[in-house]
């Protein structure tokens, strides 16, 4: 049996809970940040294999990209030094407050990021003094068990206990009923769409769930075109556009739509004709049970090329993404594909890119970015759009340490409302009060 990995949902659970014992009564935060040190060396000279493993078992993204993301989500990662501390003291007496574990988390992790999601979560939910039971993806199994495997024998070379991070070997819904159900198990982190954390929302239990987001970019007057086409295009096609921050449609200004398509184009796009565009929107959107738009999975994470070719365009070169000209009445503006399939919008004004932006975000608090120079402009996006991930003049990974100032997480909680989490996401907040005067000396 692969280290970490068990035949049953109740098995992983029970050891979960006897590794988190463990953790919490015979390991310091000291131990805790050394076993994080330990997995990052153990997985960093493993990442071309597990990116080379994601890819081949899920047909999703880019390896080159895989190597990055995950990088990040060791690498870039909180330790110990994010849990909150707290005091209040006066002459009636001394309180404490600090941050504690929950003890076993129940994690769903998505086939989209299974590698990165496992390590970013593990690290911060390990740092919090947690363990954690995996409901992989399905589709991402074999990558996940192999992750689940190697951090578990980072962690236990470095001396620390076995089985804090562990998962089943075929997840399915009914493992993912029996980890909801399961005592010691009292918090639950999803990854994943609607359907998942409405599942999670069901077990009664406190609930952290990343949910839709369908990230819109505003490109005005007052930016460098280049310098917006460039990092659009890098930031809106890494991975095939598998993360859930990266943006999914575009609205330019019409005083300079023609001069940014040129730089588009110029940075690596590969600029479809209005009515190619068409065939290609039509391909990659179904519409689902409730009537609205959804990705057409076939497609999800390929490469622009291989889709242009199943809407019978032919092209002989690997371009990072297929952009085209559009109306707001797209389907696809409206669209989280996952795709490196970009809708472009001309918009008249920036009251207009404004308006629809809003409606393309469709209220899901997730990510957007502008790219203005306009402070005005700036101000005015951000507070009507109100998305957990708000960039300026940047890709939306910008926020996580990749071209701008921020840590890495797999898990960017909108639904719930924890936002982007780390160590201090997953702790519960409890005082100790020394009171009657007692420890105060001034």
């Amino acid at each position: 049996m692969t280290k970490g990995v068990f035949e049953t949902a109740t098995e992983a659970c029970a050891a979960a809970t006897e590794a988190q014992k463990d953790l919490v009564k015979n390991y310091t935060l000291e131990d805790r940040d050394r076993f994080i040190d330990a997995i990052r060396a153990k997985i960093m000279p493993n990442m071309d294999r597990l990116a080379q493993m994601e890819f081949d078992e899920t047909g999703y993204g880019r390896v080159e990209d895989k190597i990055a993301k995950n990088t990040g989500a060791v690498m870039l990662s909180q330790g110990t030094e994010a849990i909150p501390t707290g005091m209040y003291a006066s002459d009636k007496g001394l309180t404490v407050e600090y941050y504690a574990p929950y003890g076993v988390v129940g994690a769903v992790t998505p086939v989209t990021n299974p590698a990165a999601t496992i390590i970013g979560n593990g690290i911060a939910n390990m740092a919090a003094g947690n363990a954690v039971v995996f409901n992989a993806h399905p589709g991402a199994k074999k990558t996940s068990a192999e992750t689940v495997k190697l951090v578990n024998e980072a962690i236990t070379e470095a001396g620390g206990p076995e089985n804090l991070f562990v998962m089943v070997a075929n997840p399915t819904l009914d493992t993912l009923d029996e980890i909801m159900a399961y005592p010691s198990v009292r918090l639950l982190v999803g990854t994943g769409g609607p359907a998942m954390v409405k599942t999670l929302m069901t077990s009664g239990k406190k609930v952290i769930a990343a949910g839709a987001g369908n990230p819109p970019s505003i490109i005005d007057d007052s930016v460098d075109l280049k310098k917006a086409a460039t990092g659009l295009l890098a930031s809106a096609s890494f991975d095939n556009n598998l993360l859930c921050i990266a943006e999914k449609e575009v609205f330019v200004l019409e005083s300079v739509f023609d001069e940014f398509m040129k730089e588009f184009e110029a940075a690596g796009a590969y600029i479809l004709t209005p009515e190619e565009g068409k065939k290609v929107s039509k391909l990659c959107w179904v519409e689902g049970p409730d009537g609205e738009y959804v990705a057409n999975k076939q497609h999800v994470g390929k490469m622009a090329n291989t889709i242009l070719a199943a809407a019978g365009i032919e092209i002989d070169s690997d371009p990072r993404i297929a952009a085209y000209e559009t109306t707001f009445d797209d389907p696809l503006v409206m669209t989280e594909q996952m795709m490196p399939i970009i809708p472009v919008v001309k918009v008249r004004d920036f009251d207009q890119a404004v308006d629809y932006a809003f409606q393309a975000e469709k209220g899901n608090h997730h990510s957007a970015s502008i790219w203005s120079n306009d402070i005005d402009h700036v101000t005015r996006f951000g507070k009507l759009i109100d998305t957990t991930i708000f960039v300026q003049n940047g890709g939306t990974m910008a926020a996580f340490g990749i071209g701008g100032s921020g840590t890495n997480a797999p898990t960017i909680a909108t639904p719930t409302g924890e936002g982007v989490t780390g160590p201090q996401s997953f702790v519960r907040r409890r005082r100790f009060c020394m009171a009657d005067g007692g420890n105060y000396l001034l």
